[in-house]
């Protein structure tokens, strides 16, 4: 591909990313009304504590599985490959699918 196309690409990509931005903030304005016709001020700023509460709550949640995820299964998967490597006559990239999946099948009996 031409280094023209692939820009015209990323125009098109970037517009309708624009539009869908466009689209979710009138999303946010109706909603920011209803809660101030409704609720007040003391409601909007409750509404903001909630969302970044539960933004905090998702992302912590997704670091946490991040996490566990590169010590119980990352980990121990290149960690096997590589004495594997040593020991058998295939190399590490060979090795690390077969140890992957048997680092992922040990997680998903354990529970």
């Amino acid at each position: 591909m031409s280094k023209l196309t692939l820009l015209n690409q990323a125009g098109r990509i970037t517009e309708q990313v624009s539009e869908q931005i466009d689209q979710y903030a009138g999303v946010f304005g109706s909603v920011k009304a209803v809660i101030i016709e409704h609720f007040g001020d003391n409601g909007l700023i409750a509404a903001y504590i909630v969302a970044a509460v539960l933004i905090l709550v998702v992302v912590s949640r997704l670091a946490k599985i991040g996490f566990a995820a590169a010590r119980y299964l990352v980990l121990p998967a290149v960690a096997l490959a590589f004495l594997g490597s040593f020991f058998m006559p295939y190399s590490f990239f060979m090795l690390l699918p077969v140890t992957v999946t048997a680092c992922s099948l040990v997680l998903l009996f354990k529970g």
